[in-house]
């Protein structure tokens, strides 16, 4: 039988919706077409807005239970390809030469092997294309929780005559929420795209195992300001960044274990609907303003609750882990350079205060990406390292069970202990003497060092 909206006379709410949202769009409704691009975080210029309103009408055409993330991408590469400057003739032998000295070095200071790619090197834009995917991955709950908790508020806020209407077209609405997400989420990777240097810059595996990148463009602005020879920065990169996809090869595990601990995250969000329905009833057409600034600066998401807190204290533990650990073998493999140290501050500088881009990614999904703990964490596989040798330290990202914990970043002895055996033999040791001293309470003589401690025969 056919469906009811489809019988002779009956209105379809999504057709009535969308007819509605074509003569807002179309400027005549009360949607100034420039604060509509200002709330995507695009510039103010015909170009943008024309790509703005076909996508928009592309969302309400093909509205489903997904996102469109194409959206992010076109938005990302346009950004990124807006600042670039393209691979020059000299960089790509340079760069290549540089990761070939890397990789030897490196041998000398990890246990995992080479990397079976050639490592690239990529502009601003191609670094977006490679890595858009994660980046969609990790923000698809938050753009979900978002698109639906604005329609259900939409509904209840609508005028009576408009909610069946509203509640009938909820895919298009999530579909059109979507799409102005992926647009402001593109804006962010296309900024960032000007700020990283590498591949595993971020700390997260963007790239595929075995992927190794480096942005020329961007290295050579990193290192403009350090007064060190740009070779040495360039090669200090590359170990670095051939560090981070190797520990992501070996430990197969490692880049499945960290992306669904993050979008496990992100799954728990809250969204407050209170700031939603304020902003639904106080909604002015033609100033978006506040509405981006809710989104973008994270106030729609409510404080973790104790179990976000918990989970987001173990997601830190394990993006300290790892790039400490990349800090400890690059320290070591570049021990040769003799401004190694400097550029590796410099780095754990720019780590820690991060760049406008990465703030932003943090404000609009909720998640920080920066290790809170990184020189504790370096500081703990230096001693894991000393203690017991480079090969031991890396058999511990062999399952996730093995690795370090948070109270190991805290004082890394026990760890130490406990991989070197002597916690067993201290432990054997108090043993012994609680067996000693339990049987002098008993009023027992205990057994002298080869003796077997029976009673003198009389």
């Amino acid at each position: 039988m056919a469906d009811q909206r489809d019988e002779p006379g009956e209105p379809n709410p999504e057709d009535e919706f969308r007819e509605m949202l074509r003569e807002l769009l179309s400027g005549s409704g009360g949607i100034d077409p420039s604060s509509l691009a200002g709330a995507a975080g695009l510039p103010n210029d015909p170009a943008a807005l024309a790509a703005l309103f076909a996508q928009l009408q592309q969302a309400m055409n093909n509205a489903d239970d997904g996102i469109d993330w194409s959206v992010a991408l076109r938005q990302g590469e346009e950004r990124a390809a807006s600042t670039q400057t393209q691979i020059t003739a000299d960089e790509r032998p340079r760069f290549d030469q540089a990761f070939q000295v890397a990789s030897l070095w490196l041998d000398e200071a990890v246990d995992f092997s080479s990397l079976p790619q050639t490592p690239e090197v990529l502009t601003r834009r191609a670094w977006v294309s490679a890595t858009m995917a994660i980046w969609s991955q990790l923000a698809e709950p938050v753009a979900l929780s978002i698109s639906d908790a604005l329609t259900r508020v939409m509904t209840e806020q609508a005028p009576e005559e408009m909610r069946s209407m509203i509640a009938g077209a909820s895919k298009m609405m999530r579909g059109i929420g979507g799409a102005l997400f992926a647009m402001q989420l593109g804006q962010v990777v296309g900024q960032l795209a000007t700020e990283v240097v590498s591949g595993g810059d971020i700390g997260i595996p963007l790239l595929d195992d075995g992927r190794a990148a480096i942005l020329p463009q961007n290295a050579a602005e990193f290192g403009a300001g350090l007064d060190i020879p740009d070779d040495q920065v360039e090669l200090y990169l590359a170990v670095r960044e051939l560090a981070h996809a190797r520990l992501f090869r070996h430990a197969r595990w490692l880049r499945l274990h960290l992306i669904t601990a993050i979008t496990a995250f992100a799954r728990g969000i809250d969204i407050d609907t209170e700031r939603l329905e304020h902003l639904a009833e106080g909604f002015d057409p033609s100033n978006t303003e506040e509405l981006r600034n809710a989104v973008v600066s994270g106030a729609l998401i409510r404080p973790k609750s104790e179990t976000q807190q918990a989970a987001l204290d173990r997601l830190e533990t394990m993006l300290a882990l790892v790039e400490g650990w990349v800090d400890a073998a690059t320290a070591d493999a570049t021990s040769r350079l003799p401004k190694s140290d400097a550029v590796a501050e410099s780095i754990r500088r720019r780590r820690a205060s991060g760049g406008p881009a990465e703030s932003a990614f943090a404000t609009l999904v909720g998640l920080e990406l920066r290790p809170r703990r990184l020189r504790e964490a370096t500081a703990m596989w230096r001693a894991v390292t000393d203690a017991v040798g480079v090969e031991a330290r890396d058999a511990l990202w062999a399952h996730p069970d093995l690795l370090p914990t948070a109270a190991d970043l805290d004082d890394p002895s026990g760890l130490v202990a406990r991989l070197t055996g002597t916690d067993t033999a201290e432990a054997t040791a108090d043993d012994e003497f609680d067996q000693a001293l339990e049987q002098l309470l008993r009023g027992e003589t205990p057994a002298a060092p080869g003796e077997d401690g029976a009673a003198p025969q009389g």
